[in-house]
């Protein structure tokens, strides 16, 4: 009677194995682990207590909480309630320790793979007749690429101008073209150098409209930053549209709006109005020198126009340009505006790829190239571009396949 007064709570628990066998077991709360795990294996597995060690080679887990029960602790120190689930599982053997034998091979098979070294290949290629390596190959590959790539911009933006020239429609596609440029610089801004200024302690409002103002150039919008910082206006919104612009564009309206109904004339004062487009697109494109270059580089006794011109040639690269200034400078900044042989197979082979052709029917990539030909640092914004980052992609892969032949 006393037994049954003072007995603990019977739980009446649900075991599960991993061959899908199931059972309910009744225990006391105060059973131990060990003793629960060894009645569920007499149910499930027949004289495997036998072997002492079968009992340590399996493992109970509560369902639930997916805790892995400890054989010394009671049912209710590992707070199993009724109606719990718990699963028995086998517990992994170990991996046996490789054999010496494998062990030898192993390692003989990775000194097969193993690269040769310095001396091997030498030995090996004793007896082949010695060439001058530059090993300075790729990086002159990438110069010329940039020096070219600026002639061939030049030459495709005369492509483009006369095929868009073409193009009836052609006032009309450049106004909306460089309205959609205009809102795409409202909105683009490069999160790198963003990051960059923001990290410096500017606040980002005021660090996007630097960036938007010096053509997304860390050091100048710095500079910009640092001149405005107790402007009362430095947090004012930049306008939409300039006066001049709206001007313009209000003639071009009007002169659309007063057009003769001569064709001929109408033809000719769209051309006019084209011809006005353009210089319009390229007086917005001004290069802008970088004032702590040039002032760093005038320090050094050269005249500001040669600064200017050396840093135009070096992309504002400030080591570039004094390197310019020492030499032979060249290319010249005359050379800049010179356009690649349109004879060449180079050009030839980019006119005749499709994407550049296709490309070159779309006003927005003039109006790239004419970006790309003044603000060279811009040139990964538009290689990131849906309708523009293709037909670069075409051009630098041109280039560099006839450049390895």
């Amino acid at each position: 009677q006393e037994e049954k007064i003072f007995a603990g709570k019977v739980l009446r628990l649900q075991v599960c194995t991993m061959e899908g066998a199931e059972w309910l077991e009744e225990v006391p709360e105060d059973t131990t682990v060990e003793k629960l795990k060894e009645r569920c294996l007499k149910h499930c597995v027949p004289g495997s207590l036998e072997d002492p060690k079968t009992v340590t080679h399996h493992k109970l887990i509560h369902a639930t909480s997916e805790k892995v029960l400890t054989d010394t602790k009671t049912v209710l120190e590992e707070n199993i309630q009724d109606r719990d689930v718990l699963l028995l599982i086998k517990k992994r053997a170990p991996p046996p320790l490789p054999k010496m034998a494998d062990v030898s091979a192993e390692e003989k098979r990775k000194q097969e793979q193993k690269a040769p070294d310095k001396d091997a290949i030498l030995k090996a290629t004793a007896n082949l007749p010695s060439r001058n390596v530059d090993r300075t190959v790729a990086h002159h590959n990438m110069r010329d690429f940039q020096t070219e790539l600026r002639k061939i911009l030049v030459s495709l933006i005369e492509v483009a101008q006369k095929l868009l020239a073409l193009n009836p429609d052609a006032v009309e596609l450049f106004k909306k073209a460089n309205a959609m440029l205009d809102e795409d610089e409202e909105d683009r801004v490069d999160e790198i150098a963003l990051r960059q200024l923001t990290e410096m302690g500017f606040p980002e409002s005021r660090a996007v409209k630097a960036l938007r103002l010096n053509h997304m150039s860390v050091t100048q919008a710095m500079e910009w930053l640092i001149e405005h910082a107790d402007d009362p206006a430095v947090d004012a919104p930049l306008p939409g549209q300039t006066p001049s612009e709206a001007t313009a564009e209000a003639g071009a309206s009007s002169a659309e709006a007063t057009a003769g109904p001569s064709s001929e004339a109408a033809g000719e004062e769209a051309k006019d109005e084209l011809t006005e487009i353009f210089k319009k697109i390229r007086r917005k494109r001004e290069f802008r020198p970088d004032p702590r270059a040039v002032i760093a580089l005038m320090e050094m006794g050269f005249d500001e126009k040669e600064v200017v011109d050396a840093l135009r040639v070096n992309n504002n690269q400030q080591n570039a340009a004094c390197e310019w200034l020492l030499g032979d400078r060249k290319p010249s900044p005359e050379d800049l505006d010179k356009g690649i042989d349109t004879n060449s197979p180079l050009f030839q082979a980019i006119l005749e790829n499709p994407v550049v052709q296709l490309g070159l029917t779309n006003p927005k990539t003039l109006l790239a190239f004419e970006d790309m030909l003044e603000n060279p640092l811009n040139s990964t914004q538009w290689m990131n571009d849906p309708e523009t980052g293709p037909v670069m992609l075409q051009i630098s892969r041109i280039f560099q396949t006839l450049n390895r032949t």
